[in-house]
């Protein structure tokens, strides 16, 4: 199969919830989203509303910067959030048990290059890149597992229904 990859614009936080949302539900246990992108890009706002969406509720979702990871347990499998902006070694991922989780829950990673030699070949990259000024985001997706078909099927149009 050949490499899956799309482009969306996302001209505010609202777009980058509603594609949080779109995504939200097509996800299982063993998926795996590597969110990418510099400080302040909205990696934590998708996550955040990604997991809101999978709880069916508002729910505070704090950034896991020093706690390294957090779970949550809706219907179905767990999502864990990881941020790995402050891992110095690859080996810390198999201390905070990433790589389990990286087969039963769902996983969203912040700073995924920290992952190095473990970051998984069958997951989403999620690259934002915001514009110099103003709200809009940039948001590239690719894979290269078959399993991410339903979920560029679900951006197809994005964001003209």
């Amino acid at each position: 199969m050949s490499r899956l990859e799309t482009t969306l614009t996302l001209p505010d936080p609202d777009a980058t919830t509603a594609l949080a949302h779109r995504i939200a539900p097509l996800l299982g246990a063993g998926d795996v989203i590597l969110l990418q992108g510099p400080i302040g890009a909205g990696k934590s706002h998708f996550a955040r509303a990604l997991i809101q969406a999978r709880l069916g509720r508002a729910e505070d979702v704090p950034s896991p910067t020093f706690t390294l990871v957090q779970t949550y347990h809706p219907d179905g499998p767990e999502v864990w959030h990881a941020d790995l902006y402050r891992l110095t070694d690859p080996a810390e991922v198999d201390e905070l048990g990433l790589t389990q989780a990286f087969d039963e829950a769902i996983v969203l990673v912040e700073w995924p290059d920290r992952l190095g030699r473990l970051r998984p070949a069958k997951a989403l990259a999620l690259d934002l890149t915001p514009e110099a000024t103003g709200d809009v985001r940039h948001a590239q997706l690719s894979a290269d597992d078959p399993r991410w078909g339903a979920v560029f099927q679900a951006l197809s149009g994005w964001p003209d229904e």
